[in-house]
């Protein structure tokens, strides 16, 4: 299981051009569908035509604390090694990928955990063999379910270090970019994410 008990210890450049739909309004996204297709279309509606994935998932040990009040006293980490259930994460990055891999175009999903004891809340780490990215989300299930049993959690919770690295993957790509961020709520160091937000948002990102 990945929930290895652990100790708690465990500049951005200029702005490029977005290539994201340029909108004058503000568009609100209904959050109530009853399939993977009312939700694409809806995106599609609201300008989203298509768009590279970055994925980052949280690997702190607050996924403990969560899970003995909503997941049945099991780590929020958990893996079955039958396959016969998945934990909240596996269900959340399913969900992600029927409802965002077709706005992807080369299916190449850089994905990053942190929170670890090696990381703690000052960098990440990549799930993708040798640091590349995973081939669509199959591939980041394949990796998440290979490597999880094998990460000691840590923390704090940090979003910063996986947002100024989408930031950097913008930069280098000059294309607009999703950050999906599967975490279980809890943060840390609140200012350092708020200002890495900040510098998110003079990016197409």
């Amino acid at each position: 299981m990945g929930c290895i008990p652990s100790s708690e210890n465990a500049s951005v450049a200029s702005p490029v051009p977005s290539r994201a739909i340029a909108r004058s309004a503000f568009v609100p996204i209904a959050d109530k569908y009853e399939t993977y297709e009312e939700l694409q279309q809806s995106l599609r509606k609201a300008g989203l035509e298509s768009s590279n994935l970055v994925v980052a998932i949280d690997y702190t040990k607050s996924n403990e604390w969560s899970g003995e009040k909503s997941f049945g006293g099991k780590c929020l980490h958990a893996i079955d090694p039958s396959g016969a259930t998945v934990n909240p994460y596996q269900s959340v990055i399913h969900i992600m990928g029927r409802t965002l891999e077709a706005f992807d175009d080369d299916k190449l999903i850089p994905t990053l955990g942190f929170g670890d004891v090696r990381t703690g809340s000052t960098s990440f780490f990549h799930l993708g063999v040798n640091s590349n990215p995973c081939h669509g989300f199959d591939d980041v299930l394949d990796r998440y379910k290979q490597l999880t049993p094998t990460i000691k959690l840590s923390g704090p919770t940090n979003f910063a270090p996986v947002i100024q690295e989408t930031i950097r993957i913008v930069q280098r790509t000059r294309q607009y970019h999703i950050l999906v961020i599967v975490a279980d709520g809890q943060v840390s160091n609140e200012k350092e994410t708020r200002d890495a937000i900040v510098a998110a948002s003079n990016y197409p990102l």
